[in-house]
């Protein structure tokens, strides 16, 4: 890295982290109960927890307000990383069943374990989602062939469409779509804090893993023949990136729901000020991730108060048009 891009690597940090901060504490000073910033203060520096407004920040809003932060991180990190190894720029967790493989196990709880509670639902998606990623690894090694990037989209979009026919089929069945729809709409409303001593670790390990890994992944996206010129063990490193999308994505999508457009959009703003080297694309991506995630909540908090919006259709409205936008500036640099 050149000295003025690791300057404006540096400062980018440093402003997406500010802005952060100033989100997080909105975070947790609004909701669709007026709570004064006092009382906001008390519950963080000396609760007292037969006070409803201390239990509401503490047990409510802190909770969300972490799951956000940690949720978009997860899902732009593994964007990222997803949009290096395939080398492709509108890539996504998606690609990988991930998010097709946690709805359809959301589906069978729904369905055969109605009186599951919220963490075993969690564990039970993160579970879908992994089982939807062996699949298309074993599917990629089907006669012992390569794990190519373009082998790896196809696969992965047959077993997404395959997972995502199953789970609507589960839910015409057993009545059970207005739940299902809900979840996949996507929300960090029932965040807890049992759920975040669950998830957030892996999500965790995730980011520090995808932090190391940058490097690899900035040699994988200059395609393979240069990456082994450079001395890198493709197929290795390849699979090591994909677990971490795994451990990142499979757990946002746990927490929050599959909240499209995150894991797309962000790694192209971050890119638009720090350029194209993942490694610093992909530190950059959690933060500004992180931010964009509590701005998106905070926003479907107001946009219909006391209702709330879910948090997926907030990123839909605005992730469409950037979609498209990306898409045609793709096909010009083709053309």
């Amino acid at each position: 890295m050149n000295a003025g891009r690791h300057k404006r690597m540096i400062l980018f940090l440093l402003a997406g982290s500010a802005a952060v901060i100033l989100a997080a504490a909105f975070s947790v000073l609004y909701g669709s109960t007026g709570i004064p910033a006092n009382q906001v203060f008390g519950a963080i520096v000396y609760p007292d927890m037969e006070n409803r407004q201390h239990i509401i920040i503490r047990e409510l809003r802190i909770p969300r307000t972490l799951g956000c932060m940690l949720v978009g991180a997860a899902f732009s990190s593994a964007g990222a990383i997803m949009q290096g190894v395939t080398r492709n720029p509108l890539a996504d967790s998606g690609l990988l069943g991930i998010n097709a493989g946690a709805s359809f196990a959301l589906a069978l709880c729904l369905a055969f374990l109605p009186g599951f509670g919220f963490t075993g639902v969690v564990c039970f998606s993160f579970l879908g989602a992994a089982s939807a990623m062996v699949t298309i690894y074993g599917l990629m090694s089907l006669k012992r062939r390569k794990t190519d990037p373009v082998r790896l989209v196809l696969a992965g979009s047959a077993v997404s469409i395959f997972l995502s026919s199953l789970s609507q089929a589960v839910s015409i069945f057993y009545h059970i779509g207005y739940d299902l729809t809900f979840w996949t709409a996507g929300g960090v409303a029932g965040i807890r804090l049992h759920q975040l001593l669950l998830a957030g670790p892996v999500i965790l390990a995730g980011l520090l893993a995808a932090a190391v890994l940058s490097g690899r992944v900035s040699m994988l996206s200059l395609g393979e023949d240069a990456a082994r010129g450079l001395g890198l063990h493709v197929e290795r490193s390849r699979a090591l990136c994909l677990l971490v999308v795994l451990m990142l994505a499979g757990a946002a999508v746990a927490l929050a729901g599959p909240v499209a457009f995150v894991g797309l959009m962000v790694p192209h703003v971050v890119r638009f000020f720090v350029g194209g080297d993942y490694r610093r694309i992909i530190p950059c991506s959690m933060v500004a991730g992180a931010f964009f995630m509590l701005a998106a909540d905070i926003l479907s908090r107001v946009v219909n108060a006391p209702s709330e919006t879910p948090i997926g259709l907030v990123f839909v409205v605005i992730g469409v048009p950037f979609f498209i936008w990306t898409a045609r500036k793709e096909e010009r640099a083709f053309d």
